[in-house]
């Protein structure tokens, strides 16, 4: 259907075409005294007839190019054409006002190629300007109040609606599967956000040979699950991809600037990587390591000593969080449940580690 449309506008321009440029043709090639050929109907005819033929070479090239240009299109996001349309425009609207002015020069040369290519300059350069400026620009007019949604309160005072918080999950934080006890809380705000990306990454280790890294996939999409038919937090799968970037973290990168989103994960590299390019990252293991309980060295504390340390006659013992307590001379305790002095605390990137000693009275 396409091909013949393009085959069609082909017979429409071709005759006009014909009827501006095949007269004076004729009168170069002297076949302007021959009215069968020097009528405009003949000229309409060659020129649509030529051009229809030409469209059957053609048309298949015409054809791709715009399947082509369709596919562009539909990946690049509504609000990055729509700034970039804008943007189009108001180059235009200068390169016309500009080239108003330079037909006043009456320099036959000048005004009649430099108002083209100042169109043709100037609208390229508002639409790049435009696509690539269009966060600082959406910026602009939401601080001028444009496109800010208002609600009317209960005392007929106009409130304006806080701006829709985005956080977007990474591999590593679903499969983690605290996300899902933590939304239940109902500490976190604003709406979760699954890049397609993610969730294709987490279907492949789904899908994985590895047993465990097949139990780890399934454990992901088992929270996933949890996570939307929670009542308590809103999940979205977003389908915004990006083909020029390969590695998912950098992916998720870009998305998070471009939604103004926060980056939830649980990725020590990844959490760096946000560092480096300036976006906000809500780390689970931070969160969990913050809300664990205080010790203070002198603190006692019950515990069972389950297994033997690094060190000579060292013991381990384990809080119900999950916190290493390293018992000094705790190993011939091993099995028992024993009360211990706090020494020290170590806090490391990975966690805290408890230093302790047993108490010279001993609690069976």
């Amino acid at each position: 259907m396409l091909k013949r449309v393009i085959q069609f506008a082909f017979l429409f321009i071709g005759g006009a075409l014909g009827f501006v440029f095949l007269p004076p043709l004729y009168e170069i090639i002297n076949l302007s005294s021959n009215p069968l050929l020097n009528n405009p109907y003949t000229s309409v005819a060659l020129g649509a007839l030529l051009l229809f033929l030409l469209s059957f070479s053609l048309s298949d090239y015409c054809v791709k190019f715009i399947n082509w240009m369709e596919e562009v299109l539909f990946k690049i996001p509504a609000a990055d054409l729509l700034f970039g349309t804008l943007g189009l425009i108001v180059g235009l609207i200068v390169a016309y006002f500009v080239g108003f002015a330079i037909e006043r020069i009456n320099i036959p040369v000048i005004t009649d190629f430099l108002p083209m290519i100042l169109s043709i300059t100037l609208g390229y350069l508002g639409f790049r300007v435009g696509f690539k400026k269009r966060e600082e620009l959406s910026q602009i007019f939401t601080k001028s109040g444009v496109g800010s949604k208002k609600k009317v309160g209960d005392s007929g005072q106009v409130v304006s609606q806080e701006k829709t918080l985005y956080k977007l999950l990474d591999t590593s934080v679903i499969i983690d599967g605290r996300i899902a006890d933590i939304a239940t809380t109902g500490f976190i705000e604003g709406v979760l956000v699954v890049p397609q990306f993610v969730l294709t990454e987490l279907q492949h280790i789904a899908d994985s040979s590895d047993t465990l890294k097949r139990t780890r996939g399934r454990r992901g999409l088992d929270m996933l699950k949890k996570l939307q038919d929670g009542k308590t937090v809103n999940v979205i799968i977003s389908e915004e991809d990006f083909d020029d970037v390969q590695e998912v973290d950098l992916k998720l990168v870009r998305l998070a600037k471009k939604m103004g989103a926060k980056i939830l994960t649980n990725d020590f590299n990844l959490n760096k990587v946000c560092d480096l390019h300036h976006v906000q990252v809500l780390n689970i293991n931070e969160l969990a390591n913050a809300v664990k309980p205080v010790v203070i060295p002198g603190e006692d504390m019950q515990v069972v000593v389950i297994k033997d340390g690094k060190e000579q006659n060292q013991g381990v013992a384990y809080l119900d969080d999950g916190t290493m307590i390293v018992v000094e001379g705790g190993r011939s305790y091993i099995g028992q449940s024993i009360t211990v002095t706090v020494t020290s605390v170590l806090q490391t990137s990975a966690g805290r580690m408890i230093f302790a000693k047993p108490k010279d009275e001993q609690v069976a």
